[in-house]
């Protein structure tokens, strides 16, 4: 891989993010930045930003972009990131996107990839249903589609797999409306940009991988 890669991924809760930024993480040595993790640790190794974003978590209030956008920036300047990294779960808001572009610049850094899943509102729900978590390593499974390799185990950890309780249909199809009126702008800011690739996420796991490869390999070639 001749130039680092920055990848944000788009797409409604369900489309296949997670499963598929994991298969990249994976076959390019790149980490996969979980907002909710990096919050988690910053507060666990109490830095600065951690203290900050603990006190608004206390008062049950959002954690303000500011507050997001300077546990990324410390985030993205670990040797791990050399390479480059993913965004997982960011940004979620117009204001996000413009507060990672500026970042981004401050630290000479291109955004290279903004790929967006598309699927239909009821392959979301049957998906999201039969999902399940691994609390501590994060991997994402599915019954159907993605098992783990021991049934209820994580196959990196082996810990217990558990089911989320909002993963029922009303609470589904409730997240995917949230979605469309404060996310789906994000993806009008980076078509702005002419960076956003849009993939039929309705496809088999190895399918959409290979598509999304075969896009970054292209990128790669003519840079």
């Amino acid at each position: 891989m001749n130039n680092p890669l920055h990848i944000i991924f788009l797409g409604a809760p369900g489309a296949g993010k997670g499963t598929q930024a994991q298969k990249l993480v994976e076959k390019y040595g790149i980490p996969q930045l979980s907002t909710g993790n990096m919050l988690r640790e910053a507060i666990e190794e109490g830095t600065e930003v951690g203290k900050q974003a603990q006190e608004v978590m206390n008062r049950g209030d959002l954690v303000p972009d500011s507050v997001v956008l300077k546990i990324i920036a410390d985030r993205i300047v670990q040797d791990d990131c050399q390479k480059g990294f993913i965004l997982d779960g960011f940004p979620r808001t117009v204001a996000q996107a413009e507060g990672l572009d500026q970042m981004m610049a401050d630290n000479s850094l291109d955004l290279t990839h903004v790929f967006c899943l598309n699927v239909n509102d009821d392959v979301v729900v049957e998906r999201q249903s039969g999902r399940l978590f691994a609390p501590k390593s994060g991997r994402v499974y599915h019954e159907k589609n993605n098992p783990p390799k021991v049934a209820g185990k994580c196959d990196v950890t082996g810990e217990e797999l558990v089911k989320r309780d909002d993963d029922s249909e009303e609470v589904v199809r409730h997240r995917l409306s949230v979605y469309r009126e404060q996310t789906a702008p994000v993806k009008d800011y980076y078509l702005k940009q002419g960076l956003v690739q849009e993939f039929n996420g309705c496809q088999e796991v190895e399918t959409v991988f290979g598509e999304l490869v075969a896009a970054i390999e292209s990128a790669q070639a003519a840079a």
